[in-house]
């Protein structure tokens, strides 16, 4: 099958598909006008790498293992594990540290909000003490 029609049936796009090709994802064969022509597992195996990508997990990463489980379980490959483990611990440190950015951005809010507040009273204790004085 042509590119295109790789594409289509997969969603992803062309230059996606390029994208894989150029990291060794996947292999089509050259015809003889340039064109690539897939087989029809090149579906499985973009499919493959979408459910690893969307794991989060780089191409570079996926070019590891991707072989070992297009033909056996995921289960029996032994580089697979250790690398969960690592993006697990990757997003953990990530959510530290957006909660750290969270709690500093809630409390810069309630400083401007308090800050706010403060001039409000302020103007309206003004307003109050000079009412009669007109």
């Amino acid at each position: 099958m042509k590119i295109g029609e790789l594409a289509k049936q997969t969603g992803v796009s062309v230059r996606s598909i390029r994208y894989y090709e150029s990291q060794g994802l996947i292999s089509p064969i050259r015809q003889a006008n340039g064109y690539r022509e897939y087989s029809p597992l090149a579906v499985e195996t973009v499919e493959t790498i979408k459910l690893y990508l969307n794991l989060g997990l780089s191409t570079e990463q996926i070019a590891g293992f991707l072989h070992c489980v297009l033909k056996n379980k995921e289960a029996f490959c032994a580089e697979v594990m250790p690398l969960y483990h690592s993006k697990l611990e990757d997003i953990e440190r990530q959510l530290v540290e957006l909660n750290q950015i969270k709690r500093n951005l809630e409390e810069r809010m309630a400083s401007i909000l308090q800050e706010q507040n403060e001039s409000r009273l302020g103007a309206c204790t003004a307003s109050v003490e000079n009412f009669g004085e007109e």
